[in-house]
């Protein structure tokens, strides 16, 4: 074991960022062969001192490497549990700030690729967020009738308004528990950045669709009348994964007239059309749990992200197993992460010098892990 790396710092070098693509260039001239020597060489060396966090989405030369896997509710478990030093978060930006927010202090938590974000996320910003809150407040009593509730893909800013506004965070998981926590709390939910999710949880629970409006950012009142807005009880934030969008009616019809008997899978970021013409909707622990039992010979088409389809097609060869799109659906930011990444990552960790530190400021993690915490709790 290494002493020096027993402490990670308080904060990172100011040349953090040339320090980390000095290592890059060092390895992507390097063959991939002995990149993955490499980093098995660096896992061995650090032992239990690393953590590597792998999300389901991840390509697979980097996904054999995690420790553990999982979609962002089992991640966020792991990263609460673990009193690693050092935790490598192979996902996304919100995913390791996730991280950062639910371990303690003398913990560092490491995103390979800090480029690595989600599109999502990056639909719903703290500006919008409290904009949305204060021309709720011109129609309605925000604190005392709505409940925010954020999908976990999200910033760190906006769990943290959900904390300190009597709100939650849920994952695709356990949208339906959560939702009904909420209602209990205050007659209606601002969902955000999602608006699938919470549409397809709804119609699922048998709410009405003429109970949901949706929030464009862009307008004034999202664009709704305040009449629209007193009556609704789930108001639904205009966003979506772009992953996800690409999935259509249409090619769940067209694998059922070339495949006899197939089970159509779709994750609820899909549209409300796909959704309903699934056999199936879950969550990616779900649907993986899905596959799993199915009888022998089962076959089925899943709209989620390809990383993810393929490496169930690997797992389970007892199973004809199709991506529901004829049109590549990956998510580019998660495929960011590659095995140079995660080598220079080790390497930066090995050396005492860590790169691509994500940290959380203090009080917005206060506010975060409360609203994390409201989910554990419920979840």
């Amino acid at each position: 074991m290494i002493d020096s790396i027993s402490h990670p710092p308080d904060t990172l070098p100011m040349d953090t960022i040339t320090q980390s693509r000095t290592l890059l260039d060092q390895f992507y001239d390097t063959p991939e062969q002995d990149i993955v020597a490499r980093i098995r060489e660096l896992k061995q060396e650090l032992g239990d001192q690393v953590l590597i966090l792998g999300h389901h989405y991840q390509r697979e030369e980097v996904f054999a490497f995690a420790d553990a896997s999982g979609d962002s509710l089992k991640l966020a478990q792991t990263a609460a549990q673990t009193d690693a030093p050092y935790i490598i978060f192979c996902g996304v930006h919100f995913m390791a700030e996730m991280a950062d927010i639910l371990t303690n202090d003398n913990q560092c938590v490491v995103l390979p690729d800090p480029a690595a974000g989600c599109s999502m996320a990056d639909m719903a910003n703290d500006e919008q967020i409290r904009r949305c809150w204060q021309e709720l407040a011109e129609v309605v009593s925000p604190e005392e009738c709505v409940t925010p509730v954020t999908y976990i893909n999200s910033t760190a800013a906006l769990k943290a308004f959900c904390g300190e506004h009597g709100g939650i965070v849920c994952t695709s998981g356990n949208a339906r528990k959560i939702l009904e926590w909420s209602w209990s709390k205050r007659e209606k939910i601002l969902f955000f950045p999602d608006q699938h999710l919470g549409e397809n949880t709804a119609l699922a629970m048998g709410i009405p669709s003429d109970d949901m409006i949706i929030w464009d950012p862009a307008l004034h009142l999202g664009g709704n009348t305040p009449e629209a807005i007193r009556h609704a009880c789930l108001i639904l934030w205009k966003g979506f994964c772009s992953v996800h969008q690409l999935f259509k009616p249409e090619h769940a019809e067209t694998m059922r007239n070339s495949h006899q008997g197939i089970e159509i899978l779709a994750h609820p970021e899909c549209s409300r059309e796909v959704c309903q013409t699934a056999d199936f909707v879950g969550s990616t622990e779900a649907i993986i749990q899905h596959v799993s039992n199915a009888a022998k010979g089962q076959s089925f088409a899943i709209a989620t992200e390809l990383n993810l389809v393929n490496r169930l097609r690997l797992q389970h060869p007892e199973h004809p197993i199709w991506f529901l799109s004829p049109m590549i659906c990956m998510c580019s930011t998660m495929f960011r992460t590659d095995p140079q990444h995660l080598c220079a990552a080790l390497t930066a960790i090995r050396d005492g010098k860590p790169v691509n530190r994500i940290t959380v400021p203090h009080e917005q993690k206060r506010w975060a892990h409360l609203s994390l915490q409201r989910m554990l709790n419920v979840s």
